[in-house]
């Protein structure tokens, strides 16, 4: 874009209100909602959904009330999605602590300080960065236009705010009435285990003898969920699938028939399907990791021009940032205070390290490694968000390169026990925020550059949200493994279980390499037959079966309503604005079901949990259980809301014609 010919929404010569207590006061609140909504989404399905869209609306429709001008609104949104971004990171990285067995629990004060180191980082590097990326730079930012046309739209009229908080009520009553720690009423799944048995003839018995069989499981009545697969599509969702379906109906089975003797003397269909979850934990997730780890190296080599032309051109224009601009909307924070605060969290990560590792050479060593990579891969972030958008920031792609130079080196210097696995984990941890917050903020900064923000009360905002949501994310976190159990079924948290390994494996040397070398003989195999994405096939693997379904479920329903369109011969706006609303709606699914989750955990761990919820339980349910059958609605009203509303409504407006990625 040649800035010469731009001009922003608000011009620069007019002056509003920007940063002020209610944009910024608004804006942290909804960077921990959205942060402990998307802590509990990307460890159960593996995916984040970026933040950018739902925090428009919401600070639209918020601010709108006390008169807020688009400013500020800039501001609230800018702020409420560094919550999505610095979760990404943690929950990626901190929880592989728990994972590898350097910590017995999540602690709150190291999780706080990677991320508050790590998220801070990633704002000072993405000041120097800016001018020359979002300014100098000719770069797309599709995800950056789409979210500035939205905020436009808002101006004149309706926000589509009523819809989010619709869909996030249903989605929380939801996840109360099949949660197991709420009314628990209805069942997520259903499985059925289907046997292939023998009679044993020698002892003429009706007993069967199990020889094997395929463990078979419904979607998961989740809305959270059925949300992911409508905003990320049918492509996405079936390749994720793909990889279930491998798993779970392929090499599941195969491991037991070739392995009798894992179903000997096993009787009855629950004792099959315990022995199924224990081959996929034990044999198909280690191998699944194997697969990530060379699609992840995969992923960056296909990305490969575009690291280095985002590298090369932090580089050699870095000299630009120290310019100052000469009008409101071209005026960063004061370089010189950047670089010198960047030092000062370069000692703050020193002594981090130094805890962890405890030896001054390796956290001295770890110190350097953190500081040139995490600059490189904010730039690198920061560079492929402006191509493809947050939504396909690769962040745990480039974590895993920190992860293994820093395992590397920490083997040369000897620092194999425990607190060198911890210490490569920190590592990780730190870039790993660096780079997602890295990528969010540039993000947010185009938005800003298009409506006519002041980057630096921008850039105050986002280390505000920073140091809030550092501060508070770690509770949920906590709270969620406490009750649900990272690693488990319930929350697999794959790429951090990927981080876990890696790290115990190199450092530790306990990496399961026979697994491990399979998987990546698979990863080949997928990358030389020219598979969409061996890493997402790999997530689906590691995730539970019911849990992708339930994702492939809704790009189908997703399906569906592009089906509908174009049978309906819709307007390129008119199927933009059914887009968006069902962007909405399942944004809205995605938070309520996370919200009341994570609400339930607080209130597990409270100890006061709610008796009037319970006897409500016992008068509906008496003896019965939940019920399966009853979870059935979830599928009709969720098509409804998700294809035939968005139809319906499409035609009145009120929605930005922008299609959002």
């Amino acid at each position: 874009m040649d800035k010469k010919e731009f001009k922003p929404f608000v011009p620069a010569s007019q002056s509003m209100a920007e940063l002020t207590f209610k944009a910024v006061f608004l804006g942290a609140i909804m960077a921990v909602v959205l942060g402990m909504a998307n802590a509990y989404l990307g460890m159960k399905a593996g995916l984040t959904v970026a933040a950018t869209f739902p925090a428009a609306v919401v600070a639209m429709a918020a601010l709108r009330v006390f008169g807020g001008t688009i400013l500020e609104e800039n501001v609230a949104r800018t702020s409420a999605s560094v919550g999505e971004a610095l979760v990404a990171g943690a929950i990626f990285t901190i929880p592989a602590f728990v994972i590898s067995g350097a910590w017995e629990e999540l602690r709150y004060w190291e999780s706080t300080a990677i991320m508050l180191i790590g998220g801070v980082l990633g704002v000072l590097f993405v000041i120097v960065l800016r001018r020359t990326l979002v300014v100098e730079a000719d770069l797309p930012f599709p995800e950056s236009v789409a979210a500035a046309e939205i905020v436009k739209a808002g101006q004149g009229g309706q926000t589509g705010a009523k819809y989010v908080f619709g869909a996030m009520g249903l989605a929380g009553l939801w996840e109360l009435l099949k949660n197991s720690n709420g009314i628990h009423i209805v069942q997520q799944s259903a499985n059925k285990f289907m046997g292939f048995a023998e009679s044993n003839i020698q002892v003429m018995s009706e007993r069967l003898s199990y020889t094997g069989g395929i463990l078979f499981a419904t979607p998961a009545a989740s809305p959270a969920l059925i949300g992911v697969g409508y905003i990320v599509g049918l492509r996405v969702s079936a390749v994720l699938f793909a990889g279930a379906v491998m798993g779970w109906l392929l090499l599941v089975p195969l491991a037991v028939f070739l392995n009798p003797a894992l179903s000997a003397g096993l009787e009855g269909e629950a004792s099959m399907i315990s022995l199924a979850n224990s081959v996929w934990s034990n044999q198909i997730r280690p191998l699944a990791v194997g697969t990530m780890i060379v699609a992840a190296f995969y992923t960056l080599y296909t990305l490969r021009n575009s690291l280095i032309t985002g590298i090369s051109k932090a580089l050699k224009d870095i000299g630009a940032a120290t310019g100052g601009g000469e009008d409101r909307t071209d005026v960063d924070l004061d370089v010189k205070k950047v670089f010198a605060a960047i030092g000062v969290m370069a000692v703050a990560t020193f002594f981090l390290y130094y805890y962890f590792a405890q030896n001054l050479g390796g956290a001295i060593v770890l110190t350097v490694v953190m500081v040139i990579l995490g600059f490189l891969f904010a730039a690198v972030a920061g560079y492929l968000v402006a191509l493809i958008g947050s939504s396909n920031n690769p962040i745990s792609g480039l974590t895993l390169s920190a992860l293994l130079i820093s395992a590397v080196l920490m083997v040369f210097l000897g620092l194999t026990d425990v607190h060198g696995v911890a210490a490569v984990l920190a590592v990780a941890g730190v870039v790993c925020c660096a780079a997602g917050i890295a990528g969010d903020m540039m993000q947010d900064l185009k938005v800003g550059h298009i409506l006519g923000g002041t980057p630096w009360r921008m850039q105050v905002g986002e280390l505000i949200g920073v140091f809030i949501a550092a501060l508070v994310l770690a509770f949920p976190l906590m709270a969620l493994h406490r009750v649900y159990t990272i690693g488990s079924a319930e929350l697999p948290a794959p790429q951090a279980g990927l981080m876990a390994l890696m790290a115990n494996g190199i450092v530790g040397g306990e990496m399961a390499w026979p697994l491990v070398i399979v998987g990546m003989f698979l990863a080949l195999g997928l990358i030389l037959i020219g598979s969409p994405s061996p890493m997402l096939i790999a997530v689906g693997m590691y995730l539970p079966f019911e849990s992708t379904a339930a994702i492939f479920v809704g790009g189908l329903i997703k399906w569906v309503m592009e089906t509908r369109l174009k049978k309906a011969g819709a307007s390129a706006e008119e199927t933009t604005r059914a887009d968006n609303m069902g962007i909405l709606l399942s944004s809205g699914f995605i938070a309520g079901e996370a919200l009341m989750a994570v609400l339930l955990a607080f209130l597990v761990l409270g100890g006061d949990f709610m008796p009037s919820l319970l006897a409500a339980k016992a008068a509906i349910t008496p003896a019965m259980g939940p019920s399966f059958p009853l979870s059935l609605i979830v599928y009709p009203a969720l098509l409804y809301l998700l294809v035939w509303l968005p139809i319906k409504k499409m035609r009145e407006g009120g929605m930005a014609a922008t299609k959002v990625e």
